[in-house]
């Protein structure tokens, strides 16, 4: 055990001194209580003996403070005033463990020593016990939390793969959401959100027929119609889950193709009554639907597509959103680079 003695009299210290060495205890004394509160802040430390008259600073302020250093470890206040029973009180108070009065005797010394070891040792036990569990508990997280990830990219996958959209367009839309959610001062927790969530955004499309999800040419009016119903039916296939990330999948897949002005689809939803991640999918989905190529269509220039983004600000696209994106176009070419279409 690392025990520290403070008294202002050195014969007291050199006598807790002989009975710790003969114990085995590593002791460290000090006859100014600063000092040794100057000690314990900075080492670790299994047991303190403070004395309680001293002209420093008396052995109750020195608990008060060693307390908010070592909140659980024994403090035992030695002292000759053996009559005052308030002076008890207030010791344990403020946070003494024990009292041993003086002169102090061998016998009860070791008894009291034996007593704290199993006391400490317990609670060192059981502190890394509890830090034990809670590394494992974290582990374990971030295990399902990866999972999740997993299966949310997986989901994202199967709809692009129906649809043949080009390789690596979730990935891109999902780094493209992330630039803007942080663009705009969101938190890591909703950057993170957002980005993992992101890819759910056309999972809908599972259920739309091969014959117009696969047509080369323009839909007509009806057919543009059930394309539509995309945005429904992902947002029923996954709303009703429990994980916050398919609850996000949820919103972005009903609301990815509304509009700011309110012309969009499929409620009509205007402004910011259109939910924040849906805002932040459309602006990433059409950037990239627009800069790749398609079975439909040929890739368009980069400098066509921020012009189209400006001519829609405001209309297509929730204005802040746009300037933040466009603000950020050396991150955003980037990510393009890094996974360009294979």
């Amino acid at each position: 055990m690392k025990v520290v003695s403070i008294d202002d009299e050195r014969i007291n210290l050199l006598l807790i001194e002989q009975m710790s060495n003969e114990l085995n205890l590593e002791i460290s004394s000090f006859t100014s209580p600063k000092e040794g509160l100057t000690h314990i802040q900075e080492a670790e430390v299994d047991l303190i003996f403070v004395d309680y008259l001293m002209p420093e600073m008396d052995g109750i302020t020195f608990i008060k403070q060693a307390r908010l250093f070592h909140p659980d470890i024994p403090i035992v206040m030695i002292t000759a005033v053996t009559s005052d029973s308030n002076l008890k009180l207030v010791a344990l108070k403020s946070g003494a463990t024990d009292f041993l009065n003086k002169p102090l005797d061998i016998a009860e010394f070791s008894a009291r020593i034996a007593n704290f070891s199993s006391l400490r040792k317990a609670q060192l036990f059981y502190k890394n016990w509890a830090e034990l569990l809670e590394k494992e508990v974290r582990k374990a997280t971030e295990d399902i939390r990866l999972r999740e990830y997993e299966t949310l990219h997986v989901l994202g996958k199967a709809a692009e793969t129906r649809d043949q959209e080009t390789a690596n367009h979730i990935i891109r839309v999902a780094h493209y959401s992330k630039i803007i959610a942080e663009g705009l001062g969101e938190n890591d927790e909703v950057q993170e959100l957002v980005y993992h969530a992101s890819p759910l955004h056309d999972v809908g499309k599972i259920g739309i027929p091969d014959s117009i999800l696969l047509k080369p040419g323009k839909l007509d009016p009806d057919e543009y119609e059930l394309m539509k119903t995309h945005t429904l039916n992902g947002y029923h296939m996954i709303d009703k889950s429990k994980s916050t990330f398919l609850q996000a999948g949820a919103k972005i897949a009903l609301s990815h193709h509304e509009k700011f002005n309110g012309c969009g689809y499929p409620h009509g939803t205007s402004g910011k009554e259109i939910p924040l991640f849906g805002r932040i999918v459309a602006i990433a989905d059409v950037f990239d639907a627009l800069l790749t190529k398609r079975p439909y269509k040929e890739p368009w220039p980069l400098k066509m597509v921020i012009s189209l983004m400006k001519e829609e600000r405001g209309a297509h696209f929730d204005p802040s959103m746009v300037d933040c994106f466009l603000n950020r176009m050396d991150t955003v070419q980037a990510v393009y680079s890094t996974y360009a279409a294979e």
